[in-house]
């Protein structure tokens, strides 16, 4: 159990849990839920949440261990049963709120380097309601004295309606092995059909920052200036995952796998004080007034 703090606007709700990884419990309008939703006193677990962020790295690193500047760092592995390093530390990690309004709240964290990740960072987030959206922001700042790797975004679980669809646009995704890590990039033009049957667990990149879900009650849209989408989700599945992220999966350790440069695979590397920063966009509108 936590503290969550409650956000309002209009017809929007948010519950936010800072000490369960900084993550979102709840996210409705007119209490029809947007994301897969736990009123925030209730949320026990970050796994079950309807978002948090990821930071400093997303998605998977290899076998728990990370490859950087010539050195083998091994990191803890945090997603039983599987073997790998999992979504970064951020959601494992309470946050601070440093400040909050009816509509707004501004949280914080500081790392230190250990078992989980050997660099110094701290970052930040931001949630504010406006209008009909849920604008959110993430920062981290490198306070290591030596160069380090950093990657963000978010993973919200939207809810998948059985009359939900799915569109985007993008122009590659990256294919798996058995292990869930990728293998190599084929040409990808996006989804634009049913969720109901889509079976999808891939990095998309050339994303072009926009994707819609739509079924008979909301059509939401996701927006981000970050170039690369995870979507998952299955036939089983009540909701989608839908992640704007700034790296591909396990890029890290592609990069001395494949010789592939930090740009190419969306790696940020930050030298001692520098800062990188990304946002994302909620927008929620209900269907009928859409189509009115």
């Amino acid at each position: 159990m936590s503290t969550p703090l409650t956000l309002r606007h209009g017809p929007l709700r948010c519950d936010i849990c800072p000490e369960l990884g900084g993550s979102i419990a709840g996210m409705w309008m007119n209490e029809v839920p947007v994301m897969r939703s736990t009123p925030g006193t209730e949320l026990t677990s970050v796994r079950q949440s309807a978002s948090f962020p990821l930071v400093p790295f997303s998605n998977r690193i290899g076998y728990g261990q990370l490859q950087w500047s010539g050195t083998s760092h091994p990191l803890v592995k945090n997603f039983d049963p599987e073997p790998h390093t999992i979504h970064g530390i951020g959601w494992e990690r309470p946050w601070t709120v440093l400040e909050s309004t009816e509509s707004f709240a501004l949280l914080a964290m500081e790392h230190k380097a250990d078992a989980a990740w050997p660099f110094d960072f701290d970052c930040s987030q931001v949630f504010k309601l406006e209008g009909d959206a849920l604008d959110m922001s993430l920062s981290v700042t490198n306070q290591s004295r030596t160069p380090a790797p950093v990657g963000l975004g978010w993973h919200p679980y939207f809810v998948k309606r059985p009359d939900a669809t799915v569109q985007f646009a993008a122009s590659g995704r990256w294919e798996m092995a058995a292990d869930k890590l990728p293998t190599h990039r084929v040409p990808h033009a996006g989804l634009s059909q049913a969720t109901a049957a889509l079976t999808v667990d891939h990095c998309f990149d050339g994303w072009d920052g926009m994707l819609t879900l739509k079924d008979s009650q909301l059509q939401v849209t996701v927006r981000s200036a970050l170039s690369r989408l995870v979507v998952f989700t299955t036939p089983e599945r009540d909701n989608i995952a839908v992640e704007p992220v700034s790296h591909v999966n396990n890029a890290l350790n592609l990069m001395g796998a494949t010789g592939a440069s930090a740009e190419s695979l969306g790696v940020v590397i930050l030298q001692p004080g520098e800062s990188f920063s990304c946002s994302m966009r909620v927008e929620v509108r209900s269907t009928q007034e859409v189509q009115a």
